[in-house]
């Protein structure tokens, strides 16, 4: 195991449980390393529906979705050893699988992260940089992943923090200049989906990530960046899926994610992938760890 203590992760998320979707167990190998780790969540989730078909018209949960949670993301977090701060805006809210859902979608509600002005996010944000002093960041790319308007402006607050938190000038209330060294996009899972839809076929297995590959069939096409960085971290797998399953509103726990053997999962996909977005040191692709060029400086 390599000694990661000194370094310090910061990765930028929407909405409690995208976390644990992205790149947990990443994060969980750098804690258990002697990384510090931190979790910020731009949204409290409010906004966001029951998705746990066991708890679907359960009225107590629904009256208090932002209470609640706030309690599985403070699970997830102890599950995976991460710092956790919430960047204190609200849900914009979004129905991609809903039929009835306007098209276009209805813009977000007032007074929602997405129709925060850039400059109000961009300072939040650029107080946690300056007091965590994070030598690497992660976050979406301008997809933001899918198009819900929180993870579209998370990308947006991300990048502009990440330059804003090293100027003097900008924001000099919000602590002392700092310079992420390197910042990633979260290069998502579609990859690796593919690859273990493709083995369970020629297995005479049944996948579960049909209906999946159905829909982003129909996404609109676009250009992704390569992956650049590929982080081994199939043995903390079952970390990551217990914090997922600690959000247990929003995770279906026998759902089409936790239909796949553990051991098949290690052996076609042991890695999370990442790309790099930025970075004010010299690298050499491909790479297999975030902290790659920082650990001698840590």
């Amino acid at each position: 195991m390599s000694d990661s203590r000194g370094l310090r992760l910061l990765c930028i998320h929407a909405h409690p449980d995208d976390e644990s979707s992205k790149g947990a167990a990443t994060m969980a190998k750098y804690v258990r390393e002697g990384a510090r780790v931190m979790v910020v969540t731009c949204t409290g989730g409010e906004r966001g529906s029951i998705l746990n078909p066991a708890l679907e018209g359960d009225e107590t949960l629904a009256a208090n979705i932002g209470e609640v949670r706030r309690r599985e993301m403070e699970h997830a977090a102890a599950i995976l050893g991460i710092e956790h701060r919430w960047l204190g805006f609200v849900d914009s809210g979004f129905s991609r699988d809903d039929p009835e859902a306007p098209s276009p979608p209805a813009p977000p509600p007032e007074g929602s992260f997405a129709l925060q002005p850039l400059e109000v996010t961009t300072e939040a944000l650029v107080r946690v940089i300056r007091e965590f002093r994070p030598q690497v960041m992660t976050t979406y790319d301008e997809s933001g992943g899918y198009p819900h308007p929180d993870h579209l402006m998370t990308h947006q607050v991300s990048m502009a923090a990440l330059g804003a938190a090293a100027e003097a000038e900008r924001f000099p209330g919000a602590g002392e200049p700092w310079q992420v060294s390197k910042v990633y996009f979260n290069s998502g899972r579609w990859g690796n989906l593919m690859k273990m839809h493709r083995a369970m076929l020629d297995r005479g297995l049944e996948s579960p990530f049909q209906e999946m590959l159905d829909w982003i069939t129909k996404m609109p096409v676009r250009l992704r960046p390569p992956t650049t960085t590929s982080v081994d971290c199939a043995e903390y797998f079952p970390i990551r899926d217990a914090a997922l399953k600690a959000h247990e509103t929003q995770v279906d726990p026998n759902g089409r994610w936790f239909r796949v053997p553990m051991d098949l999962q290690q052996e076609l996909a042991p890695n999370e992938e990442f790309t790099l977005a930025g970075t004010t040191i010299e690298v050499t692709f491909p790479e297999t760890d975030l902290f790659a060029g920082l650990r001698d400086q840590a």
